[in-house]
């Protein structure tokens, strides 16, 4: 298992400039925000993409993720969405997965992580799911050709939330490319205990979004250890059931203090992680 730190909240540098300051930071890993000012993909040729891998080679850092949630690049935090009335619309989120899709096999990447769609507004959802799996059949057979886990992130306010409704999603996903990406905090936003939904939706975990939250449950990211989630039960119970992929932290309202932040969460983590059996992250 890698900790990675997402370059969500190094918006105020440039991609390399944010490398340089999470592995001085001593984390092991990175996600990649496939979005302005990093990795967007129509701004990044082979070239280009080569220097990105000789970056992280120089600092040492494994991929963990590749963050293909927003699109202020075009849109905003949801927008363009896979269920939007505007087929032109849902056709840019198409195009922006599938482009990722291929910038993660380059770089050496497992994964991506996607929105589920939304908010819905006043589309009903079954059409609303209907749009969002004709969206996925148009990239999963690439997902599946590159060896590269599409994963859908659930979300507060989003079409799926909770654990039944991710539940419920998977049982008419036929693909071992599709899974989840487990966002511990966003769990506890919709009234979920995170160690009952990690227990319920461990088979399908790809990729886990580390960061706390406060006890009145507003979606809004905390540095660990300054919110009410108990992170260190979560990292026991993700133990036990053997999990063994990545961690990425995402503190991204920090944009103003991120090797702060950072560095926080590092003194809070590193004992919690070592005491439930992840010495070396």
């Amino acid at each position: 298992m890698i900790l990675g730190y997402s370059t969500n909240a190094y918006t105020q540098y440039t991609l390399l400039e944010a490398f340089a300051h999470i592995a001085d930071l001593g984390f092991k890993g990175v996600e990649i925000l496939c979005d302005q000012p990093h990795l967007y993909p129509p701004e990044y040729d082979d070239a280009q993409l080569e220097k990105i891998c000789q970056a992280l080679e120089h600092h040492k850092l494994k991929v963990t993720n590749l963050n293909s949630f927003t699109l202020f690049a075009v849109g905003d935090t949801y927008l363009p969405s896979w269920i939007e009335d505007d087929l032109g619309q849902r056709q840019i989120r198409i195009q922006h997965t599938r482009s990722s899709l291929r910038i993660a096999k380059k770089i050496g990447c497992g994964c991506i992580s996607v929105p589920p769609g939304g908010p819905l507004n006043n589309i009903p959802r079954k059409k609303a799911m209907a749009r969002f799996f004709k969206g996925l059949d148009q990239v999963v057979d690439l997902a599946e050709e590159l060896d590269v886990r599409l994963l859908v992130e659930p979300e507060p306010d989003l079409m799926i939330e909770r654990t039944s409704q991710f539940q419920a999603f998977m049982q008419d996903v036929r693909s071992p490319a599709i899974g989840i990406n487990f966002d511990i905090g966003h769990f506890f936003c919709a009234g979920e205990d995170p160690l009952a939904a990690l227990d319920t939706l461990f088979p399908w975990i790809g990729h886990v979004h580390l960061e706390d939250i406060g006890q009145s449950r507003i979606h809004q990211h905390l540095v660990p250890g300054d919110g009410a989630i108990d992170l260190k039960s979560v990292f026991k119970i993700m133990a036990e059931l053997g999990y063994q992929g990545d961690i990425t932290l995402e503190l991204y309202p920090y944009v103003n203090s991120p090797d702060v932040a950072g560095q926080k969460s590092l003194t809070y983590l590193r004992p919690i992680l070592a005491e439930s059996g992840y010495a070396d992250f």
